[in-house]
């Protein structure tokens, strides 16, 4: 089953999807979306040339989906990392700044597509202006860093009356319904960030991936509390490791392994608990949107793709029905 839309038809993947490029999640991940016939993302925060250079050659076989990178930019310090990622990817994402024409020009130039993940109007049409190809439109239900402070179909729906390039909508999606709510508002994909990290291939480490799946819609909070690494940046998570970390007294709370290099993860860390951590995982932070009542179960990351595709089709076909 395909739902052809403007994104599909401009990013050349099958399915109208995108998991969000979530800072520890494994490469296996985005792989896994785009082998589903996605848009597959992987992130590139934190890492260096020569890793990232690594982990895209290792990436092979994503057909019939694509595959993308993010960049957050408060950590894009080797813009290197972006002819890397323009020569492996059909995808080169931003976040968290403010949209620069250079570096979508950069982007250009290596015959990747430019987007931009905004969290207002005025950011969108900045992203505009920068040349972006696509934006994804942030709502305030996201999980992880969020940018903007308004809900996410009433910035949507401003955007899209305002904007002529497909959009991606984000923020409290997690099923079949979700999907087909945005595509029928007028995106032209979605994006789901917190439905996947309850996924064999998201590499997160286990405890929070079970928290996650025992929430309720309820059980997320938005706070600037998890900031060190990364300060004056709000986002949201569970309310089990903000309070964990709160009543926690230990300035570091756990140790991990990344790309071969071990760390220590401070209290209050912008780090998130992957397989290998080790140490209070707890107090550390669990980024899940609104939507985390929504996961109930572990699933692949393809089930989880073909559930969304087939789902949101009966339901768009139900819906012209009725209105026949």
């Amino acid at each position: 089953m395909t739902i052809t839309t403007a994104f599909t038809e401009l990013v050349g993947c099958p399915h109208p999807i995108q998991n969000a490029g979530m800072g520890t999640a494994s490469p296996a991940l985005g792989a896994a979306v785009a082998r589903a016939g996605a848009l597959g993302m992987i992130s590139g925060a934190l890492l260096s040339p020569e890793t990232l250079e690594n982990i895209l050659d290792d990436i092979d076989d994503i057909s019939p989906g694509c595959l993308g990178a993010n960049f957050l930019i408060p950590f894009l310090e080797d813009r290197s990392v972006i002819d890397i990622a323009a020569g492996h990817c059909r995808v080169v994402e931003f976040f968290y700044g403010d949209p620069n024409e250079d570096l979508v020009r950069q982007v250009h130039d290596g015959n990747a597509l430019a987007a931009w993940q905004v969290g207002s109007l005025g950011e969108a049409k900045a992203a505009v202006d920068a040349g972006c190809d696509f934006i994804i439109v942030q709502g305030f239900e996201a999980g992880g860093h969020v940018r903007g402070t308004v809900s996410l179909l009433p910035l949507l729906t401003k955007i899209l009356d305002e904007v002529s390039l497909p959009v991606v909508a984000a923020g409290g999606i997690a099923g079949a319904s979700g999907l087909a709510a945005v595509l029928a508002a007028g995106a032209g994909a979605a994006r789901l960030g917190t439905r996947f990290v309850a996924t064999p291939e998201s590499g997160y480490h286990p405890q929070y991936i079970q928290n996650l799946v025992d929430a309720t819609d309820e059980d997320t909070v938005y706070t600037d509390r998890f900031s060190v690494m990364w300060p004056d940046a709000p986002h949201r998570v569970l309310k089990k490791s903000l309070e964990t970390a709160e009543n926690c007294r230990d300035e570091i709370v756990g140790q991990a392994t990344l790309y071969a290099e071990k760390i220590d993860i401070p209290r209050f860390s912008v780090m998130c608990p992957f397989v290998g951590t080790s140490g209070n995982i707890e107090a550390m932070a669990q980024y899940a949107g609104q939507s985390a009542g929504s996961v109930d179960s572990v699933k692949p990351a393809a089930e989880i793709v073909a559930e969304l595709v087939q789902g949101a089709e009966r339901l768009l076909d139900e819906h012209m029905s009725a209105n026949l």
